[in-house]
C-alpha cells in the first residue's frame, strides 16, 4: 500500500467521528448497523408526527375547511397518552414475560395500535369534513372516528417511542447511552425530513383518493419498519419468566425519582421550553398557505426545513456535549436561538418574504434541537440506576404533554384572535406568546446551569 492510500484510509476513518457525531457510538457488541436498524422505529414515529403535525393540519384547515380550533384539538388528542409515558417506561423496566422479553411486547403492541389508527384515519377525516357523499353522514360520526384515529396513533407512538428508547439504552454500554439516545432522535428527525418531502410530492395535486393512499401507505410502512427494527434485538431471558414482582410500586418509584437534583425545576423547564417551540407547529403550514399564499408542496417542505434545522442542532449539540459540556447550558442556548427565529417568522408576513419564513423555521428547528438534546442528555445523566425507562418516560411525558397543550392553545388562540383581529395579527399573537414562554424558560433554567459552555475546537 503506497503512502497516498494509507493517508486516504486514515482520513476516511476519522471523517465519521469528526462530522457524524454519533459514528463513534458503536461497539463490538453493538455495531452501528444494528443500531441503525433498531432506530427504524424512530423513522416510523417521525413519519407519524409529520403526518399529524404538518401535512394533515394543512389539508384539514385549507383543503377540507375544518375549523382550526377543531384541528388543533384533534392533533392534540394523541397527547392524552403522554402523561402515561413514565408509567409505560416503568412497566417495561419491570415486565415479566413468559417469552423472556421486557421491551418487545410493548413495542409490538404500540406498533399495532399505531397501524390501526392510521388505517381508519383518512376515511374518518373525509367524513369529518363533509366532503362528497359523506355530507349525508351525521357530524358526530366524523368527529368520533377522527378522534379515535388520532387517539390510537398517539397511544401507539408514545408506547413505541418510550420503550424503544429504553431498549436502545439497555443494549448500549452505560457511558454510551446518551449518545445512543441522541442517535435515535437524529433518526427521528431524518424520518421527519424524508417523510415531509415524500408527502409533499404525493400531495402536490390534492384529491381525497390521494389522501387515502398516502395515509394508508404510511400505516403499512410503519408496520414494516418496526418489524425490521425489532428483529433479534432483545435477547430472551429465562429468568424473566420467574422474576418476583417489583419491590416498589410506580408511585413509590416516581416519588424517589422526583427527589433527585431539582427534578421538579428540570421538568418545569422542559415543559415550558417544549411549549414555546411547539405552539406554532399546528400553524406553520396554514400560516404559509393563508398569509404567504404558498402551495401544499411548498408548505410541507417547511416541515422538512424545521426537521433539518433540528437535525443540525442535534448534531452540533452532540459534538459539544460529548466533551463534557453542561447540558442545561446547551438547552438554554437553544432557547436563545429561538428568540430571533420567531422574530424572523413574525417579520415574514409584513415583508411578504417566504424565504425569511423558511429561514425562521429552520432556526426554530435548530434551537429546538439544542434544547431537546440538552434536556435529554441531562435526563440520562441524572437517571436513577436501572430506571432508564422511567427517566426517559418522564422526559417524554413532560415534553409530549407540553407540546400537546401548546398545540391546542395555538389553534384555539388563533381562531379566537381571528374574530377580534385580522388573520395576520391572529398568527402574530401566537408567535409573540412563544417568545414570552422562551424567556420564562430561560429564567427557570438559570439555576440549573453548572458551568459555561465550552465549544469544541475546529
Amino acid at each position: 500500500m503506497n503512502r497516498f492510500s494509507r493517508q486516504l484510509i486514515q482520513s476516511w476513518s476519522t471523517l465519521g467521528p469528526r462530522f457524524l457525531p454519533f459514528a463513534d457510538v458503536a461497539t463490538a457488541e453493538l455495531p452501528l448497523s444494528r443500531l441503525l436498524r433498531l432506530s427504524l422505529f424512530q423513522v416510523s414515529v417521525g413519519m407519524a408526527l409529520v403526518l399529524l403535525m404538518g401535512t394533515l393540519n394543512r389539508v384539514m384547515i385549507v383543503e377540507l375547511k375544518v375549523p382550526a380550533a377543531l384541528v388543533a384539538i384533534m392533533i392534540a388528542l394523541p397527547l392524552v397518552f403522554a402523561p402515561f409515558r413514565a408509567l409505560i417506561g416503568f412497566r417495561s423496566d419491570n415486565h415479566r414475560s413468559a417469552l423472556g422479553w421486557r421491551r418487545v411486547p410493548y413495542i409490538w403492541m404500540g406498533t399495532l395500535i399505531q397501524f390501526g389508527g392510521l388505517s381508519i384515519m383518512p376515511f374518518a377525516l373525509l367524513v369529518l369534513s363533509g366532503a362528497g357523499q359523506s355530507a349525508q353522514a351525521p357530524a358526530w360520526i366524523g368527529q368520533f372516528g377522527a378522534a379515535l384515529a388520532f387517539l390510537l396513533v398517539g397511544a401507539g407512538v408514545h408506547t413505541t417511542q418510550t420503550v424503544g428508547l429504553a431498549l436502545a439504552t439497555d443494549l448500549a454500554p452505560v457511558k454510551s447511552q446518551p449518545k445512543v439516545v441522541g442517535l435515535m432522535y437524529v433518526m427521528l428527525l431524518i424520518g421527519m425530513i424524508f417523510s415531509a418531502l415524500i408527502f409533499g410530492e404525493f400531495l402536490a395535486e390534492y384529491s381525497p383518493g390521494r389522501l387515502i393512499q398516502v395515509i394508508q401507505g404510511a400505516a403499512l410502512t410503519t408496520l414494516v419498519l418496526n418489524v425490521v427494527a425489532l428483529w433479534k434485538q432483545e435477547a430472551r431471558s429465562r429468568t424473566r419468566r420467574t422474576e418476583p414482582e417489583q419491590a416498589h410500586s410506580f408511585f413509590q418509584t416516581w416519588a424517589s425519582f422526583r427527589q433527585g437534583q431539582q427534578a421538579d425545576r428540570r421538568l418545569l423547564a422542559i415543559g415550558l421550553g417544549t411549549m414555546a417551540f411547539s405552539m406554532g407547529d399546528v400553524l406553520l403550514e396554514p400560516y404559509g398557505g393563508e398569509i404567504l399564499h404558498m402551495s401544499v408542496s411548498a408548505t410541507t417542505s417547511l416541515t422538512a426545513t424545521l426537521a433539518l434545522g433540528g437535525l443540525l442542532g442535534f448534531g452540533w449539540a452532540s459534538r459539544v456535549l460529548s466533551r463534557g459540556a453542561d447540558p442545561f447550558h446547551m438547552a438554554s442556548l437553544g432557547a436563545w436561538v429561538g428568540l430571533p427565529a420567531f422574530l424572523a417568522v413574525l417579520s415574514a408576513a409584513p415583508l411578504e418574504s417566504p424565504w425569511l419564513f423558511a429561514l425562521g423555521s429552520g432556526l426554530i428547528g435548530f434551537g429546538a434541537g439544542l434544547f431537546g438534546h440538552g434536556t435529554l442528555t441531562a435526563t440520562m445523566r441524572l437517571a436513577p440506576e436501572s430506571q432508564s425507562g422511567l427517566a426517559l418516560g418522564a422526559w417524554g411525558a413532560v415534553q409530549a404533554s407540553g407540546a400537546g397543550l401548546a398545540v391546542a392553545m395555538g389553534g384555539i388562540l388563533r381562531d379566537i384572535m381571528t374574530h377580534v383581529l385580522d388573520a395576520r395579527s391572529a398568527y402574530a399573537v401566537v408567535y409573540w406568546l412563544e417568545i414570552v414562554l422562551l424567556l420564562a424558560t430561560l429564567l427557570i433554567m438559570a439555576p440549573l446551569i453548572k458551568a459555561p459552555l465550552r465549544l469544541p475546537a475546529t
